[in-house]
């Protein structure tokens, strides 16, 4: 089932419940959709890819919005982007914890030959294609300079 009527059918349902956080979010992520649909050059169906794009930015909006939330001591907005936040994760792919991160990290530096930092930009395009969805671009490069560096 397409993740537009996954949206469809949860929104319903949040509906029905009055969960409040929810149906926010999900008109957010059809608002995106939507957006993406009559964007200029646009053809058919989303793909998946560009599904999991948006919905990957969407959840690193939220945790940078936490982020800054809790250092002004806004609990209450912080709050709220951490309810946003679980709704996106529904969608998403299971998260790779941090070995396995590195353990593709790493077989992706040996694939690419890569030798030392002034790599990371070619080990990165690879990780970013290949883990999109999976794991935090900010935990990729952390550990790709580890790796690289060491």
């Amino acid at each position: 089932m397409s993740l537009e009527k996954q949206i469809m059918g949860k929104l319903k349902e949040a509906m029905r419940s009055k969960d409040q956080a929810s149906l926010r979010t999900l008109r957010a992520i059809k608002a995106e959709l939507l957006k993406e649909k009559t964007s200029e050059g646009f053809s058919g169906e989303i793909s998946e890819e560009v599904e999991l794009k948006i919905l990957t930015k969407m959840a690193k909006q939220r945790r940078d919005s936490i982020d800054t939330f809790k250092e002004q001591s806004r609990d209450d907005l912080a709050q709220t982007e951490e309810e946003e936040l679980n709704v996106i994760k529904q969608f998403l792919p299971e998260q790779l914890s941090e070995d396995a991160v590195k353990d593709k990290v790493a077989s992706i530096i040996e694939t690419v030959g890569a030798n030392g930092p002034a790599d990371i930009g070619k080990v990165m395009g690879v990780a970013m294609k290949e883990l999109q969805g999976k794991a935090d671009g900010k935990l990729i490069s952390s550990v790709a300079r580890e790796l690289l560096s060491s």
